[in-house]
């Protein structure tokens, strides 16, 4: 006769099931070692919490950020040593990259900023404008539909549309936008200042409601956790109204 898959005694129907349960923890255990480990070195989501990047990134945009980004991590290094040891380095960030860090005065906290400053950058500001290595970056104003587009995204309450005015900053690696509160003096003017090695300089695209360089300092290479990639969701539950804002269109919009 052939052999069956049958479990005809009670000792056959222990074994069965010890050896079901068994392989099945394995399974599990292995398929969720791989997706730590995959979380811990290649690509982790984050959630925006608040409205520093806007136009770029809104509240309750979903994103996935690249840990592979600036190098090979060993996993589940940054869990053991506090901060990630790489296997092999690449290139460091860059100006105008979009970087999450461990806020370096409180590295239990995660932050996401543009790199503005690279070791030996000289950066100030003044009337708003940045001033990079001695050279004026220049950004041209923003109208129209794109302009309404951003300023209908934003929580009224907090921010008043004539106030805000909408640019396209022109770093010399790349283009992105900014939003400046005319009426926000805090930022009109800054530094100057250069920053030392192994650091970044960050600030928020959001330029006058933002918590960033210019207030706390440099951010040390050893914190910056990855690249932002992608917006996956962008979906918002306001506990205070009850509200939910969910945007689709923004899904799959990659970050620059």
């Amino acid at each position: 006769m052939a052999e069956t898959d049958s479990v005809n005694t009670p000792t056959d129907k222990k074994k069965y099931w010890k050896k079901w349960v068994f392989e099945n923890v394995v399974s599990l255990g292995l398929a969720l070692l791989l997706v730590f480990m995959v979380r811990s070195s290649v690509v982790e989501a984050f959630k925006i919490p608040s409205g520093s990047m806007i136009p770029t990134l809104l509240i309750g945009d979903h994103i996935f950020v690249n840990k592979f980004a600036y190098g090979l991590k060993i996993p589940f290094s940054d869990l053991v040593t506090d901060h990630p040891v790489y296997l092999i380095k690449r290139d460091a960030p860059r100006r105008g990259d979009i970087v999450v860090f461990m806020y370096p005065k409180e590295e239990s906290l995660y932050y996401i900023k543009r790199v503005i400053g690279t070791p030996g950058d000289t950066l100030e500001i003044r009337n708003k404008t940045l001033i990079i290595n001695g050279k004026v970056i220049q950004r041209e104003a923003i109208g129209g539909p794109e302009a309404q587009k951003v300023f209908d995204s934003i929580d009224e309450s907090k921010y008043s549309a004539n106030n805000l005015e909408l640019y396209r900053e022109k770093l010399p690696e790349q283009s992105h936008p900014v939003l400046i509160d005319k009426n926000n003096l805090m930022g009109e003017n800054f530094g100057p200042i250069t920053v030392p090695e192994d650091s970044l300089f960050v600030m928020g695209d959001n330029r006058d409601f933002s918590n960033d360089s210019r207030f706390w300092g440099f951010v040390p290479f050893r914190n910056v956790k990855g690249k932002a990639m992608v917006i996956w969701l962008s979906l918002w539950l306001n506990l205070g109204d009850g509200q939910v804002t969910f945007r689709p269109s923004r899904t799959g919009t990659l970050l620059h």
